[in-house]
């Protein structure tokens, strides 16, 4: 499936932020048939809040596109989007959204709250569970490490 694909790119990105001691968060940006975005949480090397995979993939997709609007574009992460990277995707414009695994904690699609439920224009077609168990087996293996 075309989806898996994307979403094992977001893994692989994931996977090196776990090598680097990053929280293991990958993400791509689909235009067409072309990745024109690529992220991976970078929080602890950038000390910044705003280090996010996919704040990291929308400003990267807004350089090779040439433009702020990625309309028409399809966004994969390997984990729901927080709410900062959820209101990023709308102000994108976005329009579709694959995540892997759940957030409970942080998550604005669905696992605390569903930002994109909400009377904002251009809210993004949303699909979650693309790849849950591979995506959430990188953030058991991550976290289970430091705790070692």
């Amino acid at each position: 499936m075309l989806h898996e694909t994307y979403m094992r790119e977001a893994l692989a990105l994931a996977k090196e932020a776990a090598r680097d001691g990053e929280v293991p968060v990958g993400c791509v940006i689909v235009c067409g048939d072309k990745i024109v975005g690529r992220g991976r949480n970078r929080r602890e090397r950038a000390k910044s809040a705003l280090s996010h995979a996919e704040i990291e993939a929308i400003a990267q997709a807004n350089e090779t596109l040439g433009d702020w609007r990625l309309d028409g574009c399809t966004l994969y992460v390997t984990l729901e989007p927080c709410p900062m990277c959820a209101g990023a995707i709308l102000n994108a414009r976005i329009s579709r959204v694959y995540y892997g695994a759940r957030d409970a904690s942080f998550g604005a699609c669905g696992g605390v709250f569903n930002l994109f439920m909400e009377p904002f224009p251009h809210p993004p077609a949303l699909v979650g569970g693309v790849l849950a168990d591979a995506c959430g087996e990188v953030l058991r293996q991550f976290f289970g490490s430091l705790r070692k």
